[in-house]
């Protein structure tokens, strides 16, 4: 049977569909998938691009079986160069040589020995607290993960300030929120140009502690990736670990402040949640292992569901190295295409009543992230699924626990998140919480 061309048009020009993804994705996507189905063509940052919706779709990109997605071009031109050589931005058998040698920074023993690192960062950020009938949860949450992002990448970067700390959150929020930009060149005074500028700065700091990262290995990441290597000697150069630890740190902190954020929010709404997880955790002492936190299981339902409800990552990003074709419709060769694992959470066909907070989905014996492999999907997939995902949970996990065990906190039942769609999703209000200490 001859291929369907993309259905669908591009809009407006140059903005397309543009403005109406950064003010509701889901809106567009759900209009998307009623007039057209789950690949049709919408316009983007001025570019016609292929937009994968649902499972079955999505799984066809993140799998990838005739190699005709790259995962890096695309994400070069949905999110610039501002985290370019990073992981996720490498394809093929560069990417599996990456992969390779990075796997070593993330065995068992270094993930327990980096929740082990943490603890103590945790409880001093989340002590400094204080309680408010007005907290602003989503602020106070990135600082700590940044902290927590430099105490366990960088050993706590020596002789860094607060004020060193703050300009480089600055960096990591311009480099992020310049994805968007309509003007995407070096234009004074535009989102691309304060991007250029913030990767600057993130280069310059870490490259002043290169050296010593070279010279002694460490417990930090940082100078874990300066000195791992695979057995036939091959490992990372200086621009290869520049490059790695701007994304890693980008991830480690951005994706966990949103997902403790989306947490706090549906705990404060859901008392009898936040109970039982401070019950589950409540004979934990102020340094929990990875194992003890392995074992939390209604932290792992409710993490679970706060991921499928709000995805850190809500799209990812590809362009076609040659002709294919998804489900019938053919995408042709050098073009760019939107895979979309957050719509697939939202789905009626494979979630019950998904727009409700509802861990239990997760448990036997329901398990409706079983319905579908890819249902559920907010690390990706295939060879570029998050690697990660385990040091996320961990960090969150620990995260979670000290603050139960120190504060509860309430939200308006009616509350509704006025959600940031420019860069990766984050609360335009700050996620105001009522913050009461124990």
């Amino acid at each position: 049977m001859t291929p369907q061309e993309l259905p669908g048009g591009t809009g407006l020009p140059v903005v397309g569909s543009t403005l109406a993804y950064a003010r509701d994705p889901q809106s567009l996507f759900e209009r998307q998938w009623a007039q057209h189905g789950p690949v049709s063509k919408i316009g983007f940052l001025g570019k016609p691009w292929a937009v994968l919706l649902g499972p079955d779709a999505c799984e066809a990109a993140l799998v990838n079986r005739d190699k005709a997605f790259a995962s890096g071009d695309g994400w070069v031109e949905a999110a610039g160069p501002f985290f370019g050589r990073g992981l996720m931005f490498l394809d093929f058998a560069e990417h599996h040589l990456h992969r390779r040698i990075m796997q070593q920074a993330f065995t068992r023993d270094r993930l327990e020995g980096y929740t082990a690192g943490m603890q103590t960062t945790i409880r001093h950020g989340i002590d400094a607290w204080e309680e408010s009938a007005d907290f602003r949860a989503y602020p106070a949450l990135k600082q700590l993960t940044l902290d927590i992002a430099a105490q366990t990448f960088m050993g706590g970067a020596e002789h860094t300030s607060a004020a060193d700390m703050d300009r480089i959150n600055r960096a990591f929020i311009d480099c992020l929120q310049a994805a968007t930009g309509i003007v995407r060149t070096d234009v004074p005074f535009t989102r691309w140009s304060r991007g250029v500028k913030g990767r600057r700065v993130l280069d310059d700091f870490l490259r002043q502690y290169l050296p010593s990262r070279r010279a002694e290995q460490t417990d930090d990441l940082f100078s874990i990736l300066c000195h791992i290597e695979t057995d036939e000697g091959e490992r990372f150069s200086d621009d290869d670990v520049i490059n790695h630890m701007v994304f890693l740190m980008m991830a480690a902190h951005d994706t966990s402040t949103i997902t403790l954020s989306t947490m706090m929010q549906y705990l404060g709404q859901h008392p009898q949640w936040q109970q039982r997880l401070r019950e589950e955790s409540a004979h934990l002492g102020d340094s929990p292992t990875l194992g003890e936190l392995d074992e939390l299981t209604s932290f792992d339902l409710v993490m679970k569901e706060s991921l499928r409800l709000v995805a850190p990552v809500p799209v990812l990003a590809r362009r076609t190295v040659k002709e294919t074709e998804v489900l019938g419709v053919r995408i042709p060769a050098d073009h760019y295409a939107i895979v979309a694992p957050h719509f697939s959470h939202h789905m009626e066909q494979y979630w019950t009543d998904p727009q409700t907070f509802d861990p239990d989905r997760f448990a036997e014996p329901r398990l409706e992230h079983k319905s579908h492999r890819y249902a559920w999907q907010p690390f990706g997939g295939g060879v570029h699924k998050c690697l990660g995902l385990f040091f996320a949970g961990g960090e969150v996990s620990g995260v979670l626990h000290h603050l139960l065990q120190r504060f509860e906190w309430s939200v308006d039942a009616d509350y509704q998140v006025p959600m940031n769609y420019h860069s990766l999703p984050f609360p335009n209000d700050g996620q105001p919480v009522q913050l009461r200490r124990l």
